[in-house]
């Protein structure tokens, strides 16, 4: 059996299609790099931040409103189910700054509620570890 050969998805002779240059804004001038979004913009006012931490679990209480920014609106999507700050985070492409006063308006205006995660004990249970060596020595 001899394996099956490769073609070219396009030919030598001709060029692929190039892909359409994005619309420029009127006044923008072409070629000009667009200048993202401040910080600040999405942040808001800097005021007092809540104690949040990297792995402080946090889950939609409400739906969002109307008048809830675009991030907002994302966060409270994606909280259905507990997320950390870092997973949230990572999936806005915010940094962890913005997302603590982003968190504390949210959480001012009770759209969300920020919990601690479970932390597991550092030592088992001296009766759960004699129940499974019992259970493991009738085997």
């Amino acid at each position: 059996m001899t394996p099956p050969q490769r073609q070219r998805r396009h030919p030598t002779e001709q060029r692929p299609p190039q892909s359409p240059r994005p619309r420029e804004k009127p006044g923008e001038k072409p070629g000009e790099k667009k200048n993202p979004e401040r910080l600040f913009v999405v942040a808001g006012k800097d005021g007092e931040r809540a104690e949040l931490d990297l792995v402080t679990l946090i889950v939609a209480s409400a739906e969002p409103p109307p008048s809830a920014a675009p991030e907002q609106t994302a966060l409270l999507r994606l909280c259905t189910s507990p997320l950390s700050v870092a997973e949230l985070s990572a999936y806005l492409n915010l940094p962890f700054s913005t997302m603590t006063v982003l968190l504390t308006d949210m959480l001012t205006a009770e759209l969300v509620t920020a919990r601690d995660p479970i932390v597991r004990q550092a030592v088992a249970d001296r009766s759960l570890l004699e129940a499974v060596m019992h259970g493991l020595q009738r085997l």
